[in-house]
Parts: C-alpha cells; sequence; structure tokens
C-alpha cells in the first residue's frame, strides 16, 4: 500500500516516520546541480507490460460490423482511481458495445459487455520488493452504466473522502457516487449530471469559483447518432470514416457543484455555451498565474478553446488571441488528447495537444500570462510525430531527472493505403506508441530505447498516468480499441531519488486537485508540479504530485498554493516516499 505519511504540526511527522526503502540513485548530473537534465539512461525494457501477468484480462470491443460507425474509432479511456483508499491505484477500463445490427467483425470477448473495475491487491514486502495484483470486483461493485462507453473522470464531489466516478459516452454521461465500501451508486438524475442524449468523451472535475466544492465540465463531441450516420468514403474510394465536420460539434456542458453531490447546469450563465466544436480533450489549470483555474479544450479539425476565469463564475474564450486556437501556421488541426504542465522549468502552465497523421503534435510554449507560441517544431516535437495520430498523452517524468517528458499513445483514424497493406486485420489502424525525453528544453525522440512496447502496434487511445506500485515513479494504464489493455510499468524512474505527495484540502478530507507546488532547492530551477487528475485522452489520472530530483539527496523546501488561493510552506519534507500535506497544517 502507498506510504502516505500525513504531515502536522510535530517536527517528526516533518521528517517522515514510515515509508518504503528510499530508492538508489545513479550516476549521472543530478537535475539539482545547474539543472542539467542527465545522460539518458542505457537501452532496455525502460517500460514493460505486465497486464496480463497482474490479471489484467480485460479486452476492448468496438462493436464495428463494417459499416464505419463514428463510435467505433474513438473509445476507450480508462482510470487509474484509489476508489477505496487504502493508498494504492485500482483501475477502471471503459467498454464498448455492439453497434447497430449484425455480425461483429471482431468477436467480443468472454463475458458480459461492460465497463470493469479492478481491485489493486499490491503488497510490499519489507525489503521492498513489490507484488502487484488485480481483482475483478466489478460484479459487487454495482457500476451498471448504459451506452457505449467513451471514458471517465474521478472527483469527490461531495467532500466524503472517498472518489466518484464520472462516466462519459455515446449515449451516456453519468454519475456514479461512490459508497465508501467498494460500490457505487448511480446518482445521474439526483446530482443532476445526467445526460443519455449527449457523446462525451473527456471530462474534468475542478473547483473554478474556489468554494471547495468540485464542479465539472463534460466535453461532447459529434452531432452524431446512427439514425444519422452519413456513408464516407476515404482517397481510393473505399468506405471509411467520416471527417467531424461531416457531422458537427455537440454543446458542452458545465455543472456548478452546489453541495451535497448536486449539480446545475450553468453552461450558457458561465459563457461557457458561446463557443464550441467537437471536443475532445480538457485540462484545467491555472495558464495566467491569477490564482483561478482556467480551461482548455481540444477540438477536432475545428479551433481550440481557452476559456479564461474571470473570478465571477464567468469565463471567456482567449484561444484565438492567445495563440493556442490553431497550428502555428494558423490552420485548424485534428486535436484529441492534451496536458498541461511546465517542462521548460519557468514557473507556468505549457500545452501539448496530440494531432492527426502528416500534422504532427503541438507545444504550445506559455509566456506566463496565459499568451502561447507554439513551437512543436523548433523543440523536436513535430518532425517525429508526423507519422503518427495521438490520443493519449501526458507530461511526465519518466527517469526522474527534473524534467518533464512526453508519452503519446497512438493509432491511425482511416484506413489510408499504409494500413491497407495489411491483409486479415478487420481494423488495421495501429500504430507504436512514441516517448519523448526533455534534455532541458528540447525533447529527444526515445522511443527505439524505451523497450518492446514502444515497437509494438496497437490501435491506441485513452492513457491514464500514474504510480500504480507505489516505487516513486510514473506508470502508464494504456487502452487500445478493439483490443487488449497493456500496463506500462515504469522499470527506471525509481533508480533516482523522488518526492512523492498526496495533497489534501483543509476539512474536505479530499484530493486537493488543481493546487500548486514548488519544490525549491538549493541549486537548480524550482519544480512546478500540479495536482491534477484530468488531461490525457477520456481518461483519469492519478491526483498525487510525484517530483523527480536526480542524483540529490537534499531535502527539499515545499511550498503549496491550495485551490482557494491560499499558500504554506514546508521546509523538511522526506524525500523517497509518499507524504500526505494537508491545508492548513504546515509548521
Amino acid at each position: 500500500m502507498r506510504a502516505l505519511i500525513v504531515v502536522a504540526l510535530a517536527s517528526a511527522l516533518l521528517a517522515g516516520c514510515s515509508a518504503p526503502p528510499p530508492a538508489t540513485g545513479t550516476g549521472g548530473a543530478p537535475a539539482a546541480s545547474g539543472g542539467q537534465p542527465q545522460p539518458a539512461p542505457a537501452p532496455g525494457e525502460w517500460f514493460t507490460d505486465r497486464a496480463k501477468d497482474t490479471g489484467l484480462d480485460f479486452v476492448h470491443f468496438n462493436g464495428m460490423t463494417g459499416k464505419f460507425y463514428q463510435p467505433e474509432i474513438m473509445a476507450p479511456g480508462a482510470g487509474l482511481v484509489d476508489i477505496d483508499n487504502d493508498g494504492d491505484l485500482d483501475v477502471y477500463l471503459v467498454q464498448g458495445q455492439m453497434l447497430g445490427t449484425g455480425t461483429p467483425l471482431i468477436p467480443p470477448p468472454p463475458g458480459p459487455l461492460q465497463d470493469r473495475l479492478y481491485r489493486n491487491e499490491l503488497q510490499v514486502a519489507a525489503d521492498g520488493t513489490r507484488t502487484l495484483h488485480f481483482t475483478d470486483i466489478t460484479a459487487q461493485s454495482g457500476i451498471r452504466p448504459r451506452g457505449y462507453g467513451m471514458g471517465v473522470a474521478a472527483g469527490d464531489i461531495d467532500n466524503d473522502g472517498f472518489v466518484d466516478l464520472y462516466l462519459t459516452g455515446f449515449g451516456r454521461n453519468q454519475m456514479f457516487r461512490n459508497n465508501g465500501n467498494s460500490t457505487f451508486t448511480d446518482v445521474s438524475k439526483a446530482s443532476g449530471t445526467d445526460d443519455p442524449a449527449s457523446w462525451g468523451v473527456s471530462a474534468s472535475f475542478f473547483d473554478y469559483d474556489r468554494d471547495g466544492l468540485l464542479d465539472l465540465f463534460v466535453g461532447n463531441y459529434l452531432n452524431y447518432t446512427l439514425a444519422t450516420h452519413t456513408p464516407c468514403f476515404g482517397p481510393s474510394g473505399a468506405p471509411d470514416y467520416c471527417r467531424p465536420e461531416v457531422y458537427g460539434g455537440q454543446p458542452n456542458r458545465l455543472y456548478h457543484n452546489t453541495g451535497n453531490g448536486h449539480f446545475t447546469d450553468v453552461t450558457i450563465p458561465s459563457g461557457v455555451a458561446q463557443a464550441f466544436g467537437p471536443a475532445l480533450g480538457a485540462v484545467a489549470a491555472d495558464f495566467n498565474r491569477d490564482g483561478w483555474p482556467d480551461l482548455f479544450v481540444t477540438n477536432d479539425e475545428q479551433e481550440n478553446e481557452l476559456w479564461m476565469n474571470q473570478k465571477n463564475g464567468t469565463f471567456t474564450n482567449t484561444a484565438l488571441r492567445a495563440g493556442a486556437a490553431l497550428g502555428a501556421s494558423g490552420e485548424r488541426k485534428a486535436n484529441m488528447g492534451v496536458d498541461a504542465g511546465d517542462f521548460d522549468a519557468d514557473g507556468d502552465e505549457d500545452l501539448f495537444v496530440t494531432e492527426l497523421i502528416s500534422q504532427g503534435s503541438s507545444l504550445w510554449v506559455n509566456d506566463g500570462t496565459g499568451t502561447f507560441e507554439e513551437q512543436s517544431a523548433r523543440l523536436g516535437i513535430r518532425g517525429p510525430s508526423l507519422p503518427y495520430t495521438g490520443f493519449g498523452a501526458a507530461w511526465l517524468d519518466f527517469d526522474n531527472d527534473g524534467w518533464l517528458d512526453l508519452l503519446t499513445v497512438n493509432g491511425d483514424v482511416n484506413q489510408n493505403v499504409k494500413t491497407l497493406a495489411r491483409p486479415g486485420d478487420p481494423f488495421p489502424l495501429g500504430q507504436r506508441r512514441q516517448l519523448f525525453r526533455n534534455t532541458g528544453g528540447r525533447f529527444e525522440d526515445v522511443s527505439n530505447s524505451a523497450g518492446s512496447m514502444f515497437a509494438t502496434a496497437d490501435v491506441g487511445r485513452g492513457a491514464a498516468f500514474g504510480d500504480i506500485d507505489n516505487d516513486g515513479d510514473t506508470d502508464v494504464l494504456v487502452m487500445n480499441g478493439a483490443g487488449p489493455v497493456r500496463l506500462l510499468v515504469n522499470n527506471l524512474g525509481a533508480r533516482n531519488h523522488w518526492l512523492g505527495l498526496r495533497l489534501v484540502s483543509k476539512g474536505a478530507r479530499r484530493d486537493a486537485v488543481g493546487a500548486r507546488v514548488e519544490v525549491r532547492r538549493s541549486a537548480g530551477p524550482v519544480l512546478v508540479r500540479r495536482a491534477r487528475a484530468d488531461g490525457s485522452y477520456a481518461s483519469a489520472n492519478d491526483p498525487l504530485v510525484l517530483a523527480g530530483l536526480g542524483t540529490s539527496t537534499e531535502v527539499p523546501r515545499v511550498r503549496v498554493t491550495w485551490p482557494d488561493g491560499t499558500s504554506e510552506e514546508w521546509s523538511s519534507v522526506a524525500i523517497d516516499r509518499y507524504t500526505t500535506l494537508v491545508q492548513g497544517q504546515a509548521r
């Protein structure tokens, strides 16, 4: 179980009192010395797929019958969520259904076609050896969602200390309340968030009005039904999936949490209804450093939206004038997965967005005021990403050298000449994953060095990021369309030192989603990280903060700016373990 040490007033607790054995540092210059990244690690299995041998036997079913229905190519997402508060991350996997009538081209997996919830049974021995295993608890969980699943978002809607789930999909946007005993109750109608007519993909819980209650944004995709399905054709004249412009976007939803797990639809009065497109990704972060969370929404082949918080319950879309609506040449791009993070260690949140094949992923660099410049080509991202269609993605420090790297999950959406050359594959859209290493502000594609999982082609869609085995590095749960789940366990990061934090809001008993962390050391840049569960694509991430420290054993100072705008500092937080910081309990 994850060692979460509550830091309170006593100095003994500030230093930490019980935790897994410290990680062993490796050679190379520490990131803490002058802020330089360490030399690239040696080739090998930096990530290993552990899904099958740990009990994650899930295979996605997309329900395709040869009619090229749009939902077939857009799912699924996944969640890394500690549903039982035992300190380790459980796994939520989103399933599809039959679409229309006919014989499926890919047979469904055994058992009922439903989302699956797996409990993490992690065991950590005294010597630090970890045994990772998952048990399917779907049957007793009470989770019975309707419709064709797309994604999952996680957040504690009633501040009872147990994380709840919002499930998006084609004909399903539903809320399930955590009962505190590993079971859930469908509170969609009671909570005011039921939406059976929309096609939701990504959703984000964030406290936009700083009242201590998590609000909810839901990004909806196309104005599409099976009854309005339109046949489309590729360049060769063969049937293919349509471009999103054929159907147009569906309005998004913003729900204000009014307490006790009840929400009011404020899409119109908040201003968020003023612009929408086929939304696929969403991430909340404070982009202009004014202490209030903003929202970035990616749209498929339409302008993105950057909703800047006006601090009065309303938002203004500044994406166009902020430089984040279009590509570097002013072109509309197929924007999909997204994440925000401070990759260049200048203290502000930059944006990374995955795109369609031949477009290249986008990297918008923030100048600190919420104005961006697209610099993917200059920083080494655009060229290597051109052959791929990206979906799930995140900033992560995979080697714990103190610099945020990038991992993308890829898979095509149209049957181009390359994919049609695979005879016998009814869903020939597979592509390899990519790993970009941050070398101090510029990126190097190190996919060929990262192991076999970065040479394997899957139809990658959702990706959830978190420390699944509590060893101090970031692992990746990957969902593939019409294929098996992958659990990419990080074998590399824990060789360096690290700082792990759980941030708990005062009086709320829940994770302080949106809190900003500054890790300060005697040398090197300040490491800025954010507690967040959103981002990527249709997936829920671990809200714990993980900061790599390289080979440095220095105990850093930690400053936390809480979601309500207050700040406090801890002068001594132990490294190489997870520590809980509670708002209002710094010395």
